[in-house]
């Protein structure tokens, strides 16, 4: 199903992307089921309850930025609980993650500050093995698809580094 959902989220019609939807959720139109709704809220990015427009301007965010390999630099709005590699997605900050996320490359690889690195949760033995594939592997490299936001993040920095191109 999962080939399924990203076939969804880029289609431009919403009208068909709820069509392929109810057909996969088996559902009709007068009766979505639970399946189709929480389908459909993931497609669309809605949180899956009736108060989006509360639940939209009720976010928390932290100030985090993401510092590119020639030393630009980019503030951006960090949602808590997202993973660093969907905050740059969603900045349009160029960190590849070329497997969406899925811990199996190494493209969205960052350098933390030792300070903010310490106080981060401990690799797992997948993300070790896939960070050994990084371009410029420091003590303080991470994957941002494993980092999640936390309040303590506000005002980090952390480090893009040049991925040999």
């Amino acid at each position: 199903m999962s080939s399924s959902i990203l076939l969804l989220r880029s289609s431009s019609s919403s009208a068909v992307g709820c069509s392929i939807i109810r057909r996969l959720c088996g559902t009709s139109t007068s009766a979505p089921s639970s399946a189709y709704r929480a389908l459909n809220c993931y497609v669309h990015n809605i949180p899956n309850n009736r108060s989006t427009t509360r639940a939209f301007s009720s976010k928390e965010t932290v100030t985090i930025t993401y510092c590119d390999p020639d030393g630009t630099e980019h503030p951006v709005e960090a949602e808590i609980g997202k993973h660093l590699l969907d905050v740059a997605h969603d900045n349009n900050i160029e960190l590849e993650g070329a497997c969406g996320g899925e811990l199996a490359c190494s493209t969205c690889h960052l350098v933390f500050e030792e300070e903010v690195y310490d106080t981060l949760p401990p690799k797992s033995d997948e993300e070790e093995d896939m960070l050994d594939l990084a371009f410029e592997l420091t003590e303080t490299s991470r994957l941002g698809c494993q980092i999640r936001v936390v309040k303590e993040f506000d005002g980090i920095k952390v480090r893009i580094p040049d991925d040999g191109y």
